[in-house]
């Protein structure tokens, strides 16, 4: 047995051959009858839109065919949320189960703390951000070191952000490290083709492009690791800027841009958003991004993995339609990265659980983040202790068919200015209802979801009683997990 008291997958399966000689069964109820201990591929893509994927989006002017592939043999999930409206809270409540106001892990890392906001573009705002901590702490014991520690082989490739030297994929529970580091996007000399300048990942070919490298990395890793089992973790640097791609992908789209509407263009707050999905480039790198999706699902059927594996798959943050090019439209859902609105907020989330999720199946249960690495360590029947993953539950009984969990509510906490145009907030969900608390005035703005999922109609001043039963449950959330705040400006306050 290893330190959790759970046995070792060698031993495990010893008993398992030994109990079918027997014609008796040690199958455990929270994997969902199968006799074998899963693999686990996590596909995590930067940036992607709730509304970029086919399988959300009939309608979508990208293509997607793979993930669309993975929608139909798993459980696509409506209404799941990532942690933050920006990547790296989102990618430390993956790694460890726990609200990002919790660790204080709010921003991306290396956003401005508060005596340094000056020099940021939003230093003339009436709030200086919270400050928050850039790392993912040491202590926190991540899913990565718990399958690790059950027998798991460990491998991650591509984005990390969670923190510079030393608190890098291998100093967290991964074996192998393939590309991670601290830098949020690829910006060395190349970008997204070599050379990458990148510590973590040595130069390809020239003409290499980088989320095919990192999915043949990953593919490497599993037809290396088929007879044992594993975690794999990609974490694509796509679809982030630098906007760029394949020359062939972007001649494609901007034929096919031919055939859709030009450029449409509304305001959210004091910024342009995008309307309509026609950029070439970014349709370029979502369908790179997808075929490296296909490179893996064909490694799990060559190495005779595929019905042995689970495949998740998620986007750490809503997709770009404010900023920085403006890449996407992530309409019906209101705005978009960097804000606590639905279009920031909502992400595509699949997970295939062979044998267990129903193919083509669907959940419109509020989901988060945080809720993988308890679902994870329950499909794989690994115990955990109560530190782990304090916020988030597993879904098991919803990939088991049953239509509901034992939780309230999900919580937000952004007490930051957003790149994109977002300004501090927070936000619960419960049920249908949506309240968001704006920190600079005060003023909180309700909506219900179920009805108006575009976020167009504030119900505040038409439902007192709701807005105090979910204010008074914000509040309540930050005292539990000691959220932290803005504070005055004075640079502004005092003119």
């Amino acid at each position: 047995m290893n330190s959790n008291g759970v046995l070792k997958p060698q031993l495990h399966y010893l008993i398992l051959l030994i109990a079918a000689t027997l014609g008796l069964s040690c199958n455990s109820p929270s994997q969902g009858g199968r006799s074998y201990q899963p693999n686990f591929l996590f596909i995590l893509v930067d940036d992607l839109g709730y509304m970029d994927i086919g399988a959300y989006n009939p309608n979508t002017f990208y293509e997607t065919p793979n993930v669309d592939r993975l929608a139909s043999e798993g459980m696509r999930f409506t209404d799941a949320y990532a942690a933050a409206p920006v990547c790296s809270p989102t990618r430390a409540s993956i790694m460890t189960g726990s609200y990002p106001g919790r660790l204080n892990t709010t921003d991306w890392f290396g956003a401005p703390q508060p005596e340094t906001a000056a020099n940021h573009s939003t230093g003339n705002r009436l709030l200086l951000p919270a400050s928050y901590v850039e790392e993912l702490p040491l202590e926190e014991i991540t899913m990565a070191e718990a399958f690790r520690d059950a027998g798991y082989e460990t491998f991650f490739a591509g984005k990390w952000h969670l923190g510079t030297e030393g608190s890098y994929p291998e100093d967290h529970g991964f074996s192998i490290n393939k590309g991670g580091w601290e830098r949020g996007g690829p910006y060395g000399r190349g970008r997204y083709f070599p050379p990458y300048d990148n510590p973590r990942l040595e130069d390809g070919p020239e003409g290499e492009h980088l989320p095919a490298r990192l999915a043949e990395e990953t593919a490497q890793f599993i037809s290396e690791t088929r007879d044992k089992p594993f975690l794999a973790f990609l974490s694509f640097y796509s679809v982030h800027t630098p906007l760029m791609t394949r020359s062939d992908l972007e001649a494609k789209y901007e034929r096919k841009r031919l055939g859709v509407p030009e450029d449409e263009w509304g305001v959210e707050g004091e910024r342009k958003v995008r309307l309509v999905q026609n950029h070439a480039i970014y349709a370029g790198m979502v369908e790179a991004m997808d075929l490296a999706v296909g490179r893996l699902l064909q490694q799990l059927e060559e190495s005779g993995l595929a019905e042995k594996t689970v495949v998740i798959f998620m986007s750490d943050n809503g997709g770009l339609s404010t900023s920085e090019g403006h890449p996407t439209s992530n309409l019906p859902l209101r705005a978009g990265k960097g804000w606590m609105y639905e279009g920031g907020i909502r992400e595509p989330m699949i997970i295939k659980w062979p044998g267990v999720t129903s193919p083509g199946a669907t959940s419109s249960i509020s989901v988060t983040s945080t809720d993988f690495y308890p679902t994870m360590l329950d499909m794989a029947d690994v115990s955990s202790n109560e530190y782990q993953h304090p916020d988030g539950v597993s879904l098991v009984p919803l990939l088991e068919g049953k239509n509901r969990l034992d939780r309230d509510a999900l919580y937000w906490h952004y007490p930051h200015y957003g790149n994109q145009g977002g300004s501090p907030s927070a936000a619960v969900r419960k049920g249908a209802w949506k309240l968001i608390e704006f920190f600079e005035d005060n003023r909180v703005e309700l909506y219900n979801l179920q009805d108006d999922i575009g976020e167009q109609t504030n119900l505040s001043s038409r439902e007192p009683e709701k807005v105090e039963e979910l204010r008074s449950m914000l509040h309540d959330w930050y005292l539990s997990v000691d959220a932290q705040f803005p504070s005055a400006n004075s640079a502004t306050t005092a003119n």
